[in-house]
């Protein structure tokens, strides 16, 4: 049981370093479970799956390559090393807090005859709010699956990561001890997202954003540093 614990945690740490960072994703979710928590659940569930049905096809075919390339073997370690810690770098340099825009001057007297243009967006924020929250869970969780499965740096990070680690994944048990891991630690938090959203009621803050950003790419930037040694020798 015990040799299984170590998989388990390392996917646990792969799929929080790939879903904690805050992006298009997570707002989007937040959004959601805001107007109406039934519907994100199931959208977060459809993140999630995207998450472990990445990991899976990586786990599946990341032992397959690394057992033919054994002589490289820490030329790759350092190779996926290096796309990680690009995901990683590229992540952590947008996690800075943006420049405030300036305000947006407002007539004195407004005149009550003319119709105020904030109220056009308002009434088609309306709109758009009413739509999503019309959507069933089904259709919630497909649309949210797909939205997150045109995300490449996803299927980039569990391929780079899983070719790396392929000699320890190689057996059943151990890939399926990986993926439980995965899943279970990217639902758990796409769902506590929904949970602070349906209980925030506004927008998560610009600093708490960001340091979900760090956390998460610093995660993945640890992984990188895991798996790229021992590094490889010259000749």
């Amino acid at each position: 049981m015990s040799e299984l614990m170590t998989p388990t945690l390392a996917g646990a740490a792969a799929g929080l370093g790939v879903a904690m960072p805050m992006g298009a994703m997570s707002v989007l979710l937040l959004q959601e479970a805001m107007r109406d928590r039934r519907t994100a659940v199931a959208a977060a569930a459809g993140i999630a799956a995207v998450d472990l049905g990445y990991a899976a096809l990586a786990t599946a075919l990341g032992p397959w390559v690394a057992s033919h390339i054994s002589p490289v073997e820490a030329w790759v370690r350092l190779a996926s090393a290096v796309i990680l810690l690009v995901i990683a770098g590229r992540g952590l340099a947008g996690a800075r807090p943006k420049a405030a825009a300036p305000p947006v001057p407002t007539p004195a007297v407004p005149d009550p005859t003319v119709p105020d243009p904030a109220t056009a967006p308002d009434l088609a924020a309306a709109g758009a709010t009413r739509t999503a929250t019309d959507l069933r869970p089904a259709k919630a969780f497909a649309r949210y699956v797909a939205l997150t499965a045109v995300n490449p740096t996803t299927a980039l990070y569990f391929a780079a990561l899983t070719t790396a680690q392929g000699a320890s994944l190689r057996t059943g048990p151990a890939g399926a001890a990986f993926l439980v891991g995965v899943g279970a630690a990217s639902l758990l938090w796409q769902q506590s997202l929904v949970a602070l959203g349906s209980l925030a009621g506004a927008r998560i803050s610009t600093s708490a954003r960001i340091w979900t950003f760090r956390l998460g790419y610093g995660l993945v930037a640890a992984y990188a540093l895991k798996i790229a040694f021992p590094l490889p020798t010259l000749g």
